[in-house]
């Protein structure tokens, strides 16, 4: 009888070993390294990505085996200490089961488990799937009682409000490697740049009107050639009367590519290409695409439509601004210069305080990548529109804030413009503003 109670004890052990591990398992492995191994011919990574999806039934199911192993061990346990020793024997058996289940049944399976997820999730997951389906009756019926008492407290218990979510894993991942030195961060910020791309939209990264260089479609054709020429850009925007009314987008190449035509026809005299040059013949028709378009959506459409350029306009079809397939980019690998590009950005270098010099028209997120900092861009998208937003008025020149754990200075304001700010990160302490 004793032999029949010991070892009728350590399958029990072993059973609750077998839950306690597949949980740790099943719940730490990372669903991305199993789908790799379900690719690779993995049936059991397969069956362990199945069984992980319904995670209700799953924890329900393993908690109800753990507990009745847990449960009718020590049971057994205490009527053999009893039969054994007597009256104390209810203590010993108390303080042996204490010990057997903390290191054999729950420590020593989930450090296995932690160590291992991918491996033991592969393994535990054809007979944990078998469990769920023998358990699943009684499984519901707990989950029923457990979802009532919960509506007496005006509370939900509904799994599909948190499902796995592919972006926080992966930005989560970056984080914790970057921390670690396992990923540099200029890596980092290029996957997070890619998995942004659908959550942002255009009028975010667009270039302002006021900043766009534009072409008079009234001025004679000698000094739009050396506009076109004297540009940093290939592709200029062409206006007539009010620079709202876009007629069209010239392309240098196709301008130069023009008049070299009409110079070298051998029809008439090369000095009268520049003069009869017609610049409605080279101008392309202009691309429009509404402000709240999404930057991942705008990039099919450039690769699709085989341009590079577009303008864009708010709900009233008013111009807003401009923007390019290399903007697009350049939230993902970063800015990206030529030698003709004479607005390329320059290193940020704090000063002497820990200050740092910033352009007013720059982006929260571009200075929050370039220094590694945090300042939120949800009720502006520039550093000048942030101060703005905080102190609800356009400030004066040499006025000091502090918000968000930063110290801003305004140090040039044109009209209506902030272009030059100072900014350090202060102590750590509570936000504040001043001004």
């Amino acid at each position: 009888m004793i032999w029949t109670f010991a070892i009728a004890i350590l399958l029990l052990l072993i059973g609750s070993a077998f839950f306690s591990s597949s949980e740790t398992a099943l719940t730490a492995a990372s669903r991305a390294k199993l789908r790799n191994r379900a690719d690779k011919g993995d049936t059991g990574a397969e069956t362990a990505l199945r069984v992980s999806r319904d995670s209700d039934r799953l924890i329900g199911a393993i908690l109800l085996g753990n507990n009745v192993m847990n449960i009718l061990s020590a049971s057994l346990a205490t009527a053999l200490f009893t039969a054994l020793f007597g009256s104390s024997g209810v203590a010993m058996a108390t303080m042996v089961m204490t010990v057997l289940v903390l290191i054999f049944a729950e420590v020593l399976p989930k450090s296995y488990a932690i160590a291992n997820p991918e491996s033991l999730a592969s393994l535990v997951a054809r007979p944990m799937s078998i469990v769920m389906r023998v358990l699943s009756p009684i499984v519901m019926v707990v989950r029923a009682i457990v979802r009532a008492i919960l509506s007496l407290f005006g509370l939900e218990s509904d799994p599909s409000k948190n499902m796995f979510s592919v972006h926080e894993e992966i930005a989560g991942a970056l984080s914790i490697g970057t921390e670690s030195g396992a990923v540099d961060k200029e890596d980092r910020d290029r996957l997070l740049g890619a998995l942004d791309l659908g959550s942002r939209t255009v009028d975010e990264i667009m270039k302002h009107r006021s900043e766009i260089q534009m072409i008079d479609g009234d001025l004679p054709p000698a000094a739009m050639l050396e506009t076109v020429l004297t540009s940093p850009h290939t592709r200029l925007p062409l206006y007539r009367n009010e620079r709202e009314n876009v007629i069209g987008v010239i392309h240098a190449k196709d301008v130069l590519r023009a008049v070299h035509r009409s110079a070298y026809d051998g029809k008439g005299d090369p000095a009268d290409a520049v003069r009869d040059f017609d610049v409605m013949a080279v101008a392309m028709k202009p691309y429009f695409v509404p402000d709240t378009t999404s930057l991942d959506e705008q990039m099919r459409e450039f690769l699709k439509r085989r341009t590079h350029f577009a303008l864009v306009v708010d709900e009233y079809g008013s111009l807003r601004g401009l923007i390019t397939l290399e903007d697009i980019i350049e939230e993902i690998v970063g800015e990206i210069a030529d030698e003709h590009d004479t607005e390329a950005g320059h290193d940020l270098k704090p000063g002497p305080n820990g200050e740092y010099l910033i352009d007013g028209a720059m982006t929260i997120r571009d200075l929050n990548r370039a220094l590694d900092w945090n300042l939120p861009d949800d009720e502006a998208n520039t550093v000048a529109g942030l101060v703005i937003h905080m102190a609800q008025s356009i400030p004066a020149q040499g006025l000091v804030f502090s918000f968000h754990g930063y110290r801003f200075e305004v140090v040039t304001r044109k009209e209506n413009r902030i272009t030059k700010l100072r900014i350090r990160p202060l102590d750590p302490g509570p936000s504040r503003l001043n001004g």
